[in-house]
């Protein structure tokens, strides 16, 4: 099998995933899994689809990952992973589809308005 490439985006986090076969070895800008995502939950969230379609331990898969923070980052991740499982096997589809990791989150920060405090949030507005 040859690399699969795919990208994922969430935010302004963008990740480049590389899928090839291997043992599980999941690397993020050249650092382990364990080492970039601390927490319990981020590293569940790149996981996930892994876990889903029963391939934990089936491909190395390489990522760089840019901008956000990092929940934006494991979510990016996260989409690219689930592109590229499907590319390798079309069924895949029917199993991440209903967990919605195929949709690409569309909310993205609201830009801020000129003569306006915040997006939204206004200068207080005085009557007299």
């Amino acid at each position: 099998m040859e690399t699969i490439h795919k990208i994922g985006r969430r935010k302004t986090a963008v990740a480049r995933v590389y899928v090839s076969d291997g043992s599980g070895n999941i690397t993020i800008n050249k650092r382990e899994l364990d080492n970039y995502f601390t927490t319990a939950t981020l590293r569940y969230k790149v996981l996930q689809p892994l876990n889903l379609t029963d391939n934990a331990k089936a491909f190395d898969i390489k990522v760089n990952v840019y901008g956000g923070g990092v929940t934006g980052q494991a979510e990016a991740v996260r989409l690219a992973i689930s592109r590229a499982l499907i590319e390798l096997d079309p069924e895949n589809r029917a199993i991440l589809k209903p967990e919605g990791l195929l949709t690409r989150d569309p909310r993205m920060v609201e830009r801020k308005k000129f003569g306006q405090k915040k997006a939204r949030k206004k200068f207080q507005f005085s009557k007299r």
